[in-house]
């Protein structure tokens, strides 16, 4: 009988609870929100700060590091991965895209180089305001918003970090996102 007393007066307390926000505290949880690029570009900072890290971290031996014959080496990864990013980056700006395997590096020092040169043209990219990137541009032949190509490349980055952790903990290191 409490319990059912205690919610039902939890209940009818809310609305007189929600009614008490301030035009203050309705701005604060309005700014908290943030904007759709600025949410995009804090998960895209968080992954490609986490495969820059990952491609410092590994020993330039482990980039020819494969888990099958299949799949891509280490090495090859972050080049694919600093690719892309300028590719994606580039339809979201609305300028034409270098195709995705343009990063032919191959040593260590010049992977790193082309992950932190696709990072910068990247930032360009995220620095767009939402109205920007309300704006239509080709991603793979269909048209999207320059939004949906930020999005892609996050999720990209997102994706091949999972890669990453694979191939990080199959040679026992530690990927970044654990050192925390």
């Amino acid at each position: 009988m409490r319990t059912t007393a205690l919610l039902l007066l939890t209940i009818a307390a809310a609305p007189v609870v929600a009614q008490t926000a301030t035009p203050a505290t309705t701005k604060t949880m309005a700014t908290k929100a943030g904007s759709a690029v600025a949410d995009i570009r804090s998960h895209w900072r968080t992954m490609s700060g986490y495969v820059l890290q990952s491609a410092v971290d590994v020993p330039e031996a482990k980039y020819a590091f494969k888990p099958t014959p299949e799949v891509r080496s280490f090495g090859e990864l972050i080049a694919h991965v600093a690719g892309a990013q300028s590719m994606f980056c580039a339809m979201a700006l609305g300028e034409k895209a270098p195709p995705e395997d343009a990063v032919s590096a191959k040593s260590k020092a010049d992977l790193i180089a082309a992950m932190k040169q696709s990072n910068q043209n990247c930032e360009r990219a995220y620095a767009q305001s939402d109205a920007s990137v309300s704006a239509n541009v080709d991603v793979f032949g269909e048209q999207h918003t320059r939004l949906y190509a930020l999005m892609m490349n996050a999720t990209h980055d997102a994706e091949h970090y999972g890669n990453i952790i694979t191939y990080m903990r199959i040679n026992g290191m530690v990927p970044p996102s654990s050192k925390r």
